[in-house]
């Protein structure tokens, strides 16, 4: 169990940074959105071929995953990083957490899963605590970023769900971004006129891609199986705040009562969620 809880919190730690360092290469202009997006994926493609290899999976590893996962996976990040030219972090943060949030309940409910009442109401708490915490950053969104966003949230979403019966997470994880890079590389391609990097754009890039992304992703799809779909629809909405946390450590943002009180909510609505599957009745 602890093992489990150790996994876990390092995911999402690592999906804390790729925001992190996704706002920061794009607010400072040190790359464009879709350099970072390229270089993210390629560098996570790259490093997980490398740990693959001294793993002694070998050129296994790089044969499973699949082309719909990898789909999905390109999607996500593509659509992630556009979508952040123009929408401010509290606004992106809310669309992309939300359509997560909805779609893996959605599915959870199709598939015939029966949370408890105790696990609504962590659930409830926890997307209010997340409402609370961007709302005072929220604007107008344009349409089309806010679709992007939106469309980031409920490919990640179908890609977790995907990753639940993964039983080799490393190979799965390696495939799925070795079969993302040709979709990247093409999709750039009317880009490439506009394109700048910068070194420190380039090492944010693959610090993204090769540990948050990659690395993080793999010991993600790991630990899936051993939460409910619910559960782990939930556990994603700790990402905001880590985020958050993240920008008081390293970019010398500051901590408000609101983030404080944000986090709490946030944090108390996982837990309920958590406890509320082992007592309560069924909410039918």
């Amino acid at each position: 169990m602890t093992k489990i809880i150790v996994y876990t919190g390092c995911a999402l730690i690592a999906f804390a940074f790729n925001s992190i360092l996704c706002r920061l290469a794009l607010k400072t202009g040190e790359i464009d959105a879709a350099g970072f997006t390229t270089i993210r994926l390629l560098s996570g493609a790259l490093a997980l071929i490398t740990i693959s290899y001294f793993s002694g999976g070998k050129a296994k590893k790089m044969k499973r995953g699949n082309w719909l996962s990898a789909f999905l996976l390109f999607a996500y990040a593509i659509c992630f990083s556009f979508a952040y030219i123009s929408l401010t972090t509290g606004t992106g943060a809310l669309i992309l957490f939300g359509c997560v949030h909805l779609t893996m309940i959605l599915a959870a409910l199709v598939k015939g899963e029966k949370p408890k009442i105790l696990e609504w109401v962590g659930m409830c708490v926890a997307l209010g605590g997340l409402i609370y915490l961007v709302f005072p950053g929220l604007t107008s969104p344009p349409l089309f970023s806010s679709a992007l966003m939106a469309f980031a949230g409920i490919s990640w979403g179908i890609y977790t769900l995907r990753g639940k019966g993964s039983s080799d997470p490393l190979g799965d994880t390696t495939g799925n971004f070795v079969r993302s890079a040709p979709m990247i590389i093409i999709a750039v391609l009317p880009f490439l006129s506009g394109m700048h990097l910068s070194g420190t754009g380039i090492l944010l890039a693959v610090l993204s891609g090769a540990a948050a992304s990659g690395i993080g992703y793999t010991v993600w799809y790991t630990v899936l199986k051993h939460h409910t779909t619910t559960r782990s629809a939930v556990l994603q909405l700790a990402v905001p705040v880590l985020a958050a946390a993240g920008g008081i450590l390293f970019l010398s943002e500051t901590a408000t009562v609101r983030l404080l009180t944000a986090a709490a909510l946030i944090l108390s609505g996982i837990v309920l969620t958590i406890w509320g599957r082992k007592v309560g009745a069924s909410f039918n």
